[in-house]
């Protein structure tokens, strides 16, 4: 093997792994069962009040 075969191989294959792991993440993303579980996170996040009063502070 040569450098130039070694070297395409490697691009290849990295341009492939990369292909496959966003797949993966938009599919997991945009899976419906996952968006009651971001939707729980958004609105935890979003709720400022709560979490000033969980912490203790008083306004």
């Amino acid at each position: 093997m040569t450098y130039e075969t070694v070297a395409a191989l490697s691009q290849v294959t990295t341009l492939l792994m990369f292909v496959a792991m966003f797949a993966a993440v938009v599919t997991y993303a945009l899976w419906p069962s996952n968006g009651t579980v971001f939707e729980k996170v958004q609105r935890q996040s979003l709720d400022l009040d709560t979490k000033s009063e969980k912490a203790g502070v008083m306004k």
